[in-house]
């Protein structure tokens, strides 16, 4: 599978992990080091996926990020009015499913440039930050516990000196001299997030747009080890791409994989499959013949999807309290997301389904094309959003409305 990191910064890994055997310090431009595979870091991990695609570039504008990673918490459904004029359903209410993705602020830890190639981008180099924490560390390690937890302690030690102060500041300058591209490396602070039993965060390179390449690159410079908030890149009312990885099924039939029609009762061994997968010649099964295999766990990108609350800690938004229903409730439905738990940190509210199950991690990315549909630039104005138990039929909106409908209940 593809990998979150450059090749650079593979390397880096790898040469500063006492499991490669690697004694140099990391210096200069890391693109003379040597490939390792992507398999040290990823296994056979599908989940963290390199993002190839980010929106145009505008120099013009102020520079922001273009991506975000979240964690699937669960559905909701909302109560929502109409905004569109001409339609039967104008000025009405309707009934809306909802998904929460819970987004913790992330960090950035690091910078990337890129050169255009007849091929394609190609990396340029790597600059770290000087303090990495054990959570992104984990990530550089299959096995942390027996590790000797050295990675990047070379490398920070360059910022204890003025020779290896000198020698980032000119990784720097050549990244603004003969970069084309400007990505920052960035990673969850998955320690907040108490749903998930997981304590290695995911990392990825998340591209920085507007601005000359001078500004991305100081920008990325100036947010090192500092987080960044989910609002810092998205909008209400804005729309978005959601890409992960989908549920998996295992390997499963061609009825089920691929709808076909099961043969009669009668057939021979068996009826839940393809009766004839092709002629005698050409003398091999062609591609587009349904077969069984394997379902699910697959890459998706589904675009479009329209933001309909940007949840703060701290703030009313992160409650499920609107305009129109201000019942003291926090978005968490009673009893918890089923085999999730409870959202803390910050959200995002998005319409319909996401894929993947929950608490898989999702990368949440601007939208690559200009949005100019009645859809795409309605404001929505939020009645009602849904906290009832999500575990069987729920009938109360909060605990207080359940225990005053029952009363006290005898021991």
């Amino acid at each position: 599978g593809s990998s979150l990191f450059s090749d650079q910064a593979a390397a880096a890994a790898v040469q500063e992990s006492p499991n490669a055997g690697g004694e140099e310090c990391l210096t200069g431009s890391l693109s003379t080091q040597g490939m390792v595979p992507l398999d040290f870091f990823q296994g056979s991990e599908l989940l963290v996926t390199e993002e190839k695609a980010f929106p145009k570039d505008d120099p013009s504008k102020p520079c922001k990020l273009t991506a975000f990673l979240g964690y699937k918490a669960g559905m909701t459904h909302i109560v929502r009015e109409v905004e569109k004029p001409g339609s039967k359903l104008h000025k009405k209410e309707t009934c809306e499913a909802v998904t929460i993705v819970e987004t913790p602020p992330m960090v950035i830890v690091g910078v990337v440039g890129y050169v255009k190639t007849p091929r394609g981008l190609r990396s340029l180099n790597t600059v770290w930050a000087q303090h990495l924490s054990e959570e992104v560390k984990r990530r550089f390690y299959k096995h942390w516990c027996k590790s000797k937890k050295k990675a990047f302690t070379k490398y920070s030690k360059q910022y204890e000196s003025e020779e290896g102060k000198k020698s980032i500041d000119a990784q720097l300058e050549k990244m603004k001299k003969y970069a084309t591209v400007i990505r920052v490396l960035a990673h969850t602070q998955i320690r907040k997030m108490k749903g998930l039993k997981q304590k290695k965060a995911h990392l990825m390179e998340i591209q920085v747009n507007g601005g000359t390449i001078a500004d991305k690159v100081d920008f990325a410079y100036k947010f090192f080890e500092k987080q960044v908030p989910i609002d810092a890149v998205f909008q209400k009312d804005e729309m978005i791409d959601i890409i992960g990885v989908t549920k998996g099924k295992g390997y499963e039939g061609v009825v089920t994989r691929w709808g076909v029609t099961r043969l009669p009762r009668k057939t021979h061994r068996g009826l839940r499959k393809v009766a004839c997968i092709g002629a005698w010649h050409p003398a091999r099964v062609s591609f587009t013949v349904a077969r069984a295999g394997q379902n699910g766990y697959h890459h998706r990108t589904e675009m479009n999807k329209k933001v309909y609350r940007v949840g703060k800690v701290g703030d009313e938004t992160h409650s499920a309290i609107t305009d129109y229903d201000r019942t003291e409730k926090d978005i968490t439905p009673i009893g918890g997301f089923p085999h999730y738990g409870v959202v803390k940190s910050d959200y995002l509210m998005i319409k319909g389904g996401c894929v993947g199950p929950k608490k898989r991690v999702v990368t949440l990315r601007q939208s690559l094309i200009n949005q100019t549909s009645r859809v795409a630039l309605e404001e929505i104005k939020l009645k009602f959003i849904d906290t009832s138990s999500k575990f069987g039929h729920g009938r109360f909106q909060t605990t207080q409305e359940k225990q005053k409908f029952y009363g006290r209940l005898k021991a």
